[in-house]
């Protein structure tokens, strides 16, 4: 499936996203608010918000934030959660941006589902000088229970006919990169900060967080019950539970304020 149509996937059950998919570190929105320089009320455009899993805790710090959302489902079970949010219902590549100017642009692991050739210099456009556009990536890592991890390597060669290339990276593996606000010369140095943690799930729960991801939706249901079913036989063998580990990363960066050189 392209990206286009797996971006499409996470709104199939919007109900499930909202229920299994984590929230963010508390320390990622102190750091992001000292990095934006501590303002009483910044106003945010939220790329790809989903639920509202990284919304919800910029709201309760007083923050205006306007969101983006692709998926009507995804987006109707978000203002259900957050009164008063507003999100608008469009994919952002094709969203006419507002008048109104942002001082920070933010997604939260849905920014690399946007096409790269619009994606960066788009959320230039909506800030306001000096405004900052701020990406969270979140990645899976070594760590927590990782024999299961790799016993489950197998399950995925057996049943998933694009299995995943490789082994869990330690956090320290992980680069940082910046290639991208540096190619579109609108952004100053990039600032990163890095989290690492753990979450621990039951069998079933670690089997619904599966099925919120993309891949794992566009697989065929005999597949998937077959992969699910191999999974959960080897969390189910060491006691019903599995821990795993994340390492979240935010990279930011300031709006450079003087204009584009003319092509």
């Amino acid at each position: 499936m392209s990206r286009q149509e797996l971006r499409k996937t996470f709104g199939e059950d919007a109900e499930l996203y909202d229920r299994v998919r984590p929230t963010y570190p508390h320390k990622l929105y102190d750091d992001l608010a000292w990095l934006l320089g501590n303002p009483t009320r910044p106003r945010v455009l939220e790329i790809g918000p989903g639920t509202g899993q990284a919304t919800a805790p910029m709201l309760k710090r007083g923050w205006s934030v306007k969101a983006v959302e692709l998926s009507p489902d995804l987006a109707r079970v978000a203002r259900a959660k957050l009164p008063g949010l507003e999100v608008i219902t469009a994919d952002f590549e094709s969203w006419e941006l507002p008048p109104e100017k942002f001082d920070l642009v933010f997604s939260a692991t849905a920014f690399h589902w946007i096409d790269p050739d619009i994606r960066v210099q788009k959320a230039a456009d909506a800030l306001g000088p000096g405004g900052m556009l701020a990406v969270i990536s979140t990645e899976h890592i070594a760590g927590g229970s990782h024999q299961l991890f790799v016993d489950f390597e197998d399950c995925y060669q057996r049943f998933n006919p694009d299995p995943p290339g490789e082994g869990l990276l330690p956090a320290d593996a992980i680069p940082t990169d910046s290639a991208e606000f540096d190619a579109s010369g609108r952004f100053g140095p990039v600032e990163f900060r890095r989290y690492e943690w753990e979450r621990r799930y039951t069998t079933a729960e670690y089997l619904d967080l599966l099925s919120s991801y993309s891949g794992h939706r566009a697989l065929t249901d005999e597949a998937r019950d077959r992969l699910y079913g191999c999974i959960s036989a080897r969390i189910d063998a060491v006691g019903g539970s599995i821990t795993k580990r994340y390492l979240t990363q935010l990279s930011a960066a300031n709006l450079l304020n003087q204009p584009l050189a003319s092509s």
